[in-house]
């Protein structure tokens, strides 16, 4: 299908009827999912405390077309603290395939991202979009995730030292186990708090960690744990971690990372990055 001559880029909303239009558009491209619900949508598009998504849409007439959204978060970059963006909901229609909506969408939201303040731009990517977040869009390909079953639950960290990690507080971390779409497992371990949630694959919970103290243990009780990320504050060797074959895997998962304005730097270290999956969100 050719590009129809009134194809208007906007900036996303978080309206009713333009949540309902992107629930639509990703259950139509993705298969019905609770998190693409326009429930789901609302709490991450519109309720994050660290500010409402910048994206854009394209839309044809009435209909939405394609449909990129970025979502504000802070990181601890070293010893500054760093907003940016988590890359996160990309969907085009079917019928306007192959016209380069997508890069045309996202290369919006990183112009205008550094107006609002925004330091840098993170995500996690499949082995399909991987490539062209690299060559058309700029990034850095980080690291591969790690992600397998820890036959050990650590009960501190190790070290504090990185050089990139997400700055959970308190009300941030409220908003984060308020997503309607899961239900979370929280337990207090002596110096570190243990968040799990439930995964595609049964009796298995998928855990991150963040320091004791940012909420209250409570929840579901915690089954077999799924690690996925980076985390150069525990041995990951030493709590026994047994990676899981690709077939088990939710997808191939790379940690993408570009740069949009000072003091964000111009890559990251993997060996001192820290991401779990309390910051981009698979669960």
């Amino acid at each position: 299908m050719t590009t129809p001559p009134n194809l208007q880029i906007r900036p996303t909303g978080a309206a009713p009827q333009e949540l309902a239009a992107y629930s639509a558009l990703l259950q139509k491209v993705f298969g019905a999912a609770e998190k693409f619900s326009p429930e789901a949508l609302a709490w991450r598009y519109r309720d994050n405390p660290d500010g409402a998504v910048l994206g854009f849409d394209a839309w044809d007439g009435d209909r939405l077309c394609a449909h990129y959204v970025t979502c504000p978060t802070t990181a601890r970059i070293g010893t500054e603290s760093v907003r940016g963006l988590l890359s996160m909901n990309t969907a085009t229609d079917p019928d306007y395939a192959g016209q380069g909506l997508f890069t045309r969408l996202a290369q919006a939201a990183y112009a205008a991202a550094p107006r609002e303040g925004f330091g840098f731009v993170m995500g996690v990517a499949n082995a399909n979009s991987t490539p062209g977040f690299l060559r058309k869009l700029g990034f850095q390909l980080v690291a591969p995730l790690e992600a397998g079953l820890l036959l050990r639950r650590p009960s501190r960290f190790e070290t504090t030292d990185t050089g990139f990690r997400i700055d959970w507080t308190p009300r941030r971390l409220a908003w984060r186990l308020a997503n309607p779409a899961s239900a979370y497992g929280v337990r207090d371990r002596a110096g570190l708090t243990l968040i799990s949630a439930p995964t595609h694959l049964p009796l298995v919970r998928c855990v991150g960690f963040v320091s004791e103290g940012l909420v209250e243990p409570g929840g579901p009780a915690l089954g077999a744990s799924l690690f996925i990320g980076l985390e150069p504050r525990l041995d990951l060797r030493s709590l026994g971690l047994l990676r899981l074959p690709q077939r088990f895997r939710p997808s191939p998962l790379n940690l993408i990372y570009r740069p949009l304005n000072a003091p964000a730097p111009a890559s990251l270290d993997a060996a001192r990055t820290a991401i779990g999956f309390l910051d981009f969100d698979p669960y």
